[in-house]
């Protein structure tokens, strides 16, 4: 529903940006542009969405901060990028979190480490701002496609693809599991040094 209303602004928008457009086809990086976004404000792209998120995603830059500019000055292309402020916030949020808000990226930048006597590797729960703008988006279709985190951080919780939730929290109650009943067992024995 949403990503058809996506659609239907953009058809909208194209259409009265001048009336000479509504005639044209768009052509070449524009475009492009214009299919990245709808294709990036779905969680699952159809093939024909190959062409423009290859574009998209080929734009880089030394800094992550310039590929992040270089990437929005690309879907800016597209007629409909700036034409109300929901659009410009969409496009803001795509370059922002496309391709940083997938489970693998989330639990590489989430990744601190917890002191103290005993140092454990420790990802935090909650999705970063520009991942929260991107997948929480009123255009976007990724509610549902969006990672998910599993456990605490504490003990050893992470990210994962959201078809995935459900066989990674068994597998994380079983370890959890287990590994309390391994402190009991300890405990009960005198396990300390």
């Amino acid at each position: 529903m949403k990503l058809r209303r996506l659609v239907l602004t953009a058809a909208l928008g194209a259409a009265m940006t001048a009336p000479a457009m509504a005639q044209e086809v768009l052509e070449g990086d524009t475009r492009l542009a214009c299919e990245a976004i709808l294709c990036l404000a779905t969680g699952k792209p159809p093939h024909e969405c190959q062409p423009s998120l290859h574009r998209y995603f080929s734009i880089t830059a030394k800094k992550l901060s310039d590929t992040i500019k270089k990437r929005r000055n690309f879907l800016d292309l597209c007629p409909v990028a700036n034409q109300t402020p929901e659009m410009s916030a969409l496009v803001a949020a795509m370059s922002q979190g496309a391709g940083r808000c997938d489970a693998s990226s989330l639990n590489a930048t989430l990744r601190s480490w917890g002191g103290g006597d005993n140092d454990y590797v420790y990802i935090a729960n909650s999705m970063p701002s520009y991942c929260a703008a991107y997948t929480n988006h009123a255009y976007t279709d990724l509610k549902d496609t969006k990672p998910r985190y599993v456990g605490i951080p504490e003990r050893g919780g992470y990210w994962v693809e959201a078809d995935k939730y459900d066989q990674a929290v068994a597998e994380y109650n079983e370890r959890i599991r287990r590994e309390d009943e391994e402190r009991r067992r300890q405990g009960m024995y005198g396990g300390g040094a």
